[in-house]
């Protein structure tokens, strides 16, 4: 798959890894159409931008008006070619004092926020027999780890609806990459959900000594050029994905072990 031409949706753009992803991809002759709450931040991105680029803000958790919005996604250059589903929320907190009120709003943010945008824009996809979804999740999609329920839990669910998009639809021209970063230098500890819902706005070691967003940004891009089913990026942590598969017990014993918050 070749980006040069393809008009590109990213959500979750106005920071981060989204933000990463459309400097990356304006260099690659995109049309962008970057969303995300923070209008002000979009703007900031776009003029940051060396491609031709629109900006579309909306609440990732206003999944109700997941069809307008595609819709104006759509209006804005005529079609998508490739939605980068990268919006979302992670958490710092442990199950017992966590309010339930935290894990739903990870399931809304990270789990159905994404099924609404991808079933919304699916039509367009089948119409014009060529689509492709990278969905942003986890690590923590394929492995668990303490402080992080909720947000295992919505990761693995993505994990699970994806793959039965591919499934069935690869007949329609539709492919999917499911894209599993580790500790990327973003401020995702930062705004994590904490037991009462607040962010913990602190930072981390481990995140502070993830991969450059850059250096991720270009392997995200080269797994969809290839047209991956599922592709991990980080540094040793990637490893878990592994020993979760073939040594689940060693996996479980060396977590416990190891500071995480």
């Amino acid at each position: 798959m070749q980006f040069n031409g393809k008009v590109v949706w990213i959500t979750g753009a106005s920071s981060g890894i989204g933000e990463g992803l459309a400097y990356a991809l304006a260099k690659k002759n995109c049309n962008l159409i970057l969303s995300a709450r923070n209008i002000t931040e979009l703007e900031r991105v776009r003029q940051n931008c060396n491609a031709e680029t629109k900006i579309l803000p909306f609440d990732l958790a206003d999944f109700d008006n997941a069809n307008e919005n595609v819709s104006k996604a759509i209006g804005l250059f005529g079609k998508i070619d490739v939605l980068i589903l990268n919006g979302g929320v992670s958490q710092r907190s442990l199950i017992i004092e966590t309010d339930f009120s935290v894990d739903k709003k990870l399931i809304e943010i990270d789990y159905l926020a994404n099924v609404a945008l991808a079933k919304a824009i699916l039509p367009h996809f089948i119409q014009h027999k060529y689509g492709h979804f990278a969905v942003v999740t986890s690590l923590m999609g394929k492995f668990g780890s303490p402080y992080r329920s909720g947000y295992c839990g919505a990761k693995h669910a993505l994990h699970g609806f994806f793959d039965v998009m591919r499934m069935e639809h690869q007949k329609d021209g539709v492919n999917v990459t499911m894209v599993c970063p580790g500790f990327i230098q973003t401020n995702v500890a930062k705004n994590a959900l904490t037991a009462d819902g607040s962010k913990q706005v602190v930072d981390d070691e481990a995140t502070q000594n993830g991969l450059p967003v850059t250096v991720f940004a270009q392997r995200m891009i080269k797994a969809i050029e290839n047209n991956k089913f599922e592709t991990y990026i980080g540094r040793k942590e990637v490893l878990g994905v592994y020993l979760k598969r073939f040594f689940p017990k060693l996996l479980h014993n060396f977590v416990l072990k190891t500071k995480v918050r």
